[in-house]
């Protein structure tokens, strides 16, 4: 066991991930679910609580429709599920909204959610940014999670700007972020992840500007 109390939360590492339009393009997907899956397997090993997430927009929805295999989980998360493995559907962004995520939280003395999974860029951060208001420390992990490329009225931007942004973002203010290697030795020591925080990164920022 680790002093810190951790949970893992695998969010929506569905099919719908890994063909077609939403299709997680950074890091690449397959090294992307490598990841998660060695974070599965720590956990797991750990004795910490996991929950696996899988969101819906309900029958008759393009994507995401409990009818179709797209919603499934991806065959090798679905592998890992055990009798004692939290499932939760959603229908937000965030894994608290309108789910019983807090009270399986609370109710195993978790103080630290670790988030892996999909995708980086909606999901991970709404988790991450509605965890900080619930009083949980979050964790990250740059290498098991993955974003898309984006275009719309507003810009434009691929998936790694997107990914690696957002990670920085993160680790600005709501979550501590590392790698999985990172992160299995953090459990190993009974430690937290390493983070920064909105002055640091505001004076590294500056300093890097003028350079």
């Amino acid at each position: 066991m680790t002093e810190n109390r951790r949970a893992v939360i695998v969010i929506d590492v569905q099919n719908e991930y890994f063909d077609g339009p939403l299709a997680i393009q950074y890091p690449p997907r397959d090294q992307a679910l490598a990841q998660i899956l060695q974070t599965i397997d720590t956990a797991q090993e750990n004795n910490m609580p996991v929950a696996f997430v899988q969101h819906t927009m309900g029958e008759g929805a393009p994507v995401f429709n409990p009818a179709t295999e797209g919603f499934a989980l991806h065959p090798d998360i679905d592998a890992r599920q055990k009798e004692d493995t939290h499932l939760v559907t959603k229908h937000f962004g965030s894994v608290y909204a309108d789910t019983d995520v807090e009270q399986w939280l609370r109710d195993n003395k978790v103080d630290t959610v670790t988030l892996v999974g999909f995708m980086t860029n909606n999901c991970v951060i709404a988790s991450a940014v509605e965890g900080e208001q619930r009083g949980f420390v979050t964790e990250v992990l740059s290498d098991a999670t993955g974003a898309i490329n984006l275009s719309n009225s507003a810009g434009s931007a691929d998936a790694q700007s997107v990914h690696t942004t957002m990670m920085a973002l993160l680790n600005s203010n709501f979550a501590a972020v590392g790698t999985q290697k990172q992160w299995s030795e953090a459990v190993d020591s009974g430690s937290a992840l390493e983070r920064s925080n909105l002055i640091e990164s505001a004076l590294q920022g500056a300093k890097d500007a003028s350079r």
